[in-house]
């Protein structure tokens, strides 16, 4: 999340009136994140997350929030994207109901409102913590399998092969070899019967530990729900596990995995859908495309980057060390 465009407290007031959302009480904008801008905002009928597009065009976002609405109407703990209220129209002898879009648009960029989660992000979680995110990821997966928009992920291996030279010339000459050998092994693998048989739909993508809400202490703790699904695309089921266990299950100091908390996610996600042998063997093999997407990406908005009023940006070193622990050691499945 951050800040790129300004919205006053005016414009956002008469926004969510437009809405039916009630009266703005409170309007803040959100550090973090580097893609959208993003506003909590309080209302007398409830909290909220305001979002506007700086990237994503009028075109790409049905797929987003269609598919958290999706996910929402299935019992899946995700925000709700808001529609704006029902009218009738007459035309002639016809009576024409408009309105109900969860699309909007806000000082000229595309905009959506939804609710917002309780609880809090566990950026030190337990393997209690990771289970519950292996399990309910799995039912996301499963929930997803009859959405019917479908579009790429759009930050997936065309994307790797379009930005890693862009980003090569601000890496050191072990960085470059490192990630175009990466990048050629992943290239190879995509091309494997193995690869392309693996079981495909919508997933997150990003699901990171600030992207899970989990409400309670320690590991009474329960999973409140997942949320920024703004990276959501059509991909391998296994690729978007191996992105949660290349953040949820590792020591961030250093890269290397957490065999208590890995495994702790690993047997939670197959209690719900066991992997298929395909995605047995190439687990390690989507673990090194996660840290790659996200060290490409880290590398990208790090030297490439936008401006913003409010604006946290990730070291990209972090992942460069995840991929390398991925080299080093493999995960096993009992």
């Amino acid at each position: 999340m951050a800040v790129f465009t300004e919205v006053s407290f005016d414009e956002a007031a008469d926004f969510f009136h437009s809405l039916g959302l009630g009266q703005l009480s409170a309007l803040k904008g959100c550090p973090g994140g580097i893609e959208n801008t993003n506003y909590f905002a309080d209302t007398d009928q409830g909290e909220w997350v305001l979002t506007l597009f700086e990237r994503l065009t009028f075109e790409q976002l049905p797929f987003y929030l269609q598919f958290m609405k999706h996910l929402a109407q299935r019992g899946i703990p995700v925000p709700d994207p808001q529609a704006s209220p029902v009218v009738s129209v007459t035309k002639g002898r016809s009576e024409i109901s408009q309105g109900g879009d969860i699309l909007h648009r806000l000082k000229g960029k595309p905009a959506a409102v939804v609710n917002k989660l309780r609880g809090k992000s566990e950026l030190s979680p337990s393997a209690h913590h990771c289970a519950q995110v292996g399990q309910m990821l799995a039912r996301m997966h499963l929930a997803g399998r009859d959405f019917e928009l479908s579009q790429p992920n759009l930050r997936g291996l065309a994307w790797w092969n379009a930005t890693v030279p862009v980003v090569l010339p601000f890496l050191e000459a072990p960085q470059q070899t490192l990630i175009l050998g990466e990048l050629a092994f992943q290239n190879h693998t995509a091309e494997q019967a193995a690869y392309k048989s693996l079981p495909r739909g919508p997933v997150h993508a990003d699901l990171f530990r600030d992207n899970v809400m989990f409400e309670g202490q320690a590991d009474a703790a329960q999973l409140g729900g997942f949320f920024d699904f703004y990276f959501a695309g059509c991909d391998s089921f296994l690729f978007d596990l191996a992105v949660c266990l290349n953040d949820w299950c590792i020591d961030l100091d250093t890269g290397a995995k957490n065999l208590e908390r890995t495994q702790a996610m690993l047997t939670a996600y197959q209690s719900v859908r066991p992997l298929t042998p395909q995605e047995r063997r190439l687990l390690p093999a989507m673990l090194r495309a996660g840290a790659l997407r996200f060290w490409t990406s880290r590398l990208w908005d790090h030297h490439l980057p936008r401006d913003a009023a409010v604006l946290t940006a990730h070291d990209p070193r972090h992942f460069e060390r995840v991929l390398r622990q991925c080299l080093v050691h493999h995960v096993a499945l009992d």
